[in-house]
């Protein structure tokens, strides 16, 4: 049994919606972050090193060149593909450099929409409304906002630059020109336990959301977090931690809601810790195993 038998998965949704796979593929269209240039501050968000996650060897390559090599290398998996800007914040550009990118991107054959990363306090309604024309003219458009957590404390302690109420409005605004959201959420940072990821979720799930992304918290090079790792005053969350809170989230979500992710991986030698978090499987497995001995998605949705 895997993911799929326990989870609403985006490939579950793709299948219902488009009658076949359709995969993800992850851009760098050189944006920033506000967080980064001094708007708001430097150093970025404490966990972060964009390196991490991004896969494109060389960000010299033009956005049309980034996904006609993503399509060769996934072939195989599938034909129809979503362009994923994920990089930094890909709604925080002046209004005709995003509409350049996101017009360069949709040229590109085989697309059905694009995913757009982002942070809640960086999606003025004209970028909104460019979202939105897009998927009226056919493509699907999933508004993915960077929420990580809904305590106001832990984003503060974590320089996040914003609180929850930026989410909130940022959701309000969004479904307003009805685009769907996707909001990523962290596990595992410090003074946080699986009640405040409970609070977390029914924060989001009342201000409305469409999809979720989960991932874990791990340490690695280039952030902020990695000098507190070496120093000894930070402890990633262990396997067994991640995972129960990870399920516990997954059986409190209701069924209609779809997961693009519920685990994380980063390769070595960039990530610091939890070593776990080296694998793709090794959370995953350890994920499916919980929701099959204790039920999945939508098995309880209040205490």
């Amino acid at each position: 049994m895997g993911l799929d038998d326990f989870v609403y998965t985006l490939g579950r949704y793709c299948q219902d919606n488009f009658g076949q796979r359709v995969q993800k593929l992850t851009l760098d269209a050189k944006f920033t972050c506000p967080n980064r240039d001094g708007t708001l501050g430097k150093g970025g968000c404490t966990f972060c090193n964009v390196a991490s996650f991004s896969h494109e060897p060389d960000t010299q390559l033009s956005i049309a060149e980034q996904l006609t090599g993503g399509k060769q290398r996934l072939r195989a998996k599938a034909n129809k593909f979503f362009a994923y800007f994920q990089a930094y914040t890909s709604t925080y550009e002046e209004y005709a450099l995003l509409k350049r990118r996101y017009d360069e991107a949709l040229q590109v054959a085989d697309l059905v929409g694009l995913c757009v990363g982002t942070r809640p306090d960086c999606v003025p309604d004209t970028v909104l409304a460019l979202l939105a024309d897009y998927q009226q003219q056919g493509y699907e458009v999933w508004l993915e906002l960077g929420l990580q957590t809904a305590n106001d404390d832990t984003l503060h302690r974590i320089n996040r630059g914003h609180t929850f109420a930026a989410y909130q409005d940022a959701v309000t605004r969004a479904r307003r020109f009805g685009l769907k959201v996707c909001t990523h959420l962290i596990f595992g940072f410090p003074h946080e336990t699986i009640v405040d990821h409970q609070i977390t979720l029914a924060k989001v799930l009342d201000a409305g959301v469409d999809g979720l992304k989960l991932h874990p918290l791990h340490v690695v090079e280039g952030s902020t977090m990695a000098k507190a790792w070496r120093a000894g005053r930070l402890t990633p969350p262990t396997l067994e931690e991640y995972v129960a809170s990870a399920a516990d989230i997954i059986r409190r979500t209701p069924k209609e809601i779809v997961f693009h992710r519920v685990t994380a991986y980063t390769k070595m030698p960039m990530l610091l810790a939890p070593q776990w978090c080296a694998s793709r499987w090794i959370g995953l497995v350890g994920i499916v195993d919980n929701l099959a001995e204790y039920g999945g998605q939508g098995t309880y949705l209040t205490d």
